[in-house]
Order: C-alpha cells, then structure tokens, then sequence
C-alpha cells in the first residue's frame, strides 16, 4: 500500500503539473468558482508559504534526505506500522517526491490551486499536508485508543 500510494501521488501531481504548465501562461489565472478557486499558474522558488526563496540546493538535499530516511524507516518499521500510519507516511513522501521531481528539473516547483486564504498550491502539498494530518491523528487518537482497548484491530 505504501508504494502505491506514493506512485499515485507522484503521477497525479506530475500529470497536473504538466497540464497546467502546457496550457496556461505563467502568472495566468482560470476562474473555475470565481473568488472560491481559481487555477493562477507559478513558480515556486521557496517552500511552504515561499520561505526558502532560491535555496534551491538546500531545498533538494534536505527533501532528499528526508524522504529516503522515511522510506528506510517504513521498510524496517512495516510490521509494527498500522495502515493508517503508511498511508500517511506514504502520502508525505509522495508529495515530497512530486516537488522533488519539480526541483530537480526546473529549479522550482508548479503551483497552480489558489483558494485565496492560502498560498497557491499543488497535488504534492495537498499529499504531505494531508498525509501530516493523518499521521498526528494516528498517532495522537488511534494509538490512544488502542492503549484503552488492547483488542481493538487497527
């Protein structure tokens, strides 16, 4: 499942990249629910919320080191983890690997979905934020539960 999910993530987010880039001007805006979401097309020279501007090897090694050290913590943990907890480990490197990919090739990363109360995003910042969600969750609410109730499958 942990693979799966992070070839699903990685193609997703590299296909709407790709579409977004190939079909819109940068700096370009499509209204799809006017003032709600739009699709603005940019270059992303930062991380999250731009910090890092142009820190583009910092950026790539840390990712890099980042991703692989999860993934060699799920191979040696993958009997212990719960579903829950590598679905969202896989989500996190799936969306790490999307921008990664972006990096490496570009020297910036795509972000094309704007809701106006965030920064412009993409797939791969929806899989790591989602996936983080997940994680705290598991962690937080789903491992408590079963430390109260030891019978209880995950």
């Amino acid at each position: 499942m942990f693979g799966w999910i992070i070839a699903a993530i990685v193609l997703t987010d590299q296909i709407t990249k790709h579409l977004v880039s190939s079909s819109l001007e940068l700096n370009q805006t499509v209204h799809v629910f006017s003032g709600l979401l739009d699709l603005t097309y940019i270059h992303n020279y930062g991380a999250a919320f731009s910090i890092l501007q142009n820190k583009q090897a910092f950026l790539i090694t840390f990712t890099g080191i980042a991703m692989a050290a999860i993934v060699i913590y799920v191979l040696k943990e993958r009997k212990k983890l719960s579903r829950a907890e590598l679905a969202a480990l896989g989500l996190i490197v799936g969306g790490g690997l999307g921008n990664l990919i972006d990096r490496v090739l570009n020297g910036y990363v795509v972000d094309f979905l704007n809701i106006y109360i965030l920064p412009v995003f993409n797939v791969a910042d929806m899989a790591v934020c989602a996936g983080s969600a997940l994680l705290v969750y598991s962690v937080v609410i789903l491992e408590a539960r079963l430390r109260k109730d030891p019978s209880h499958e995950q």
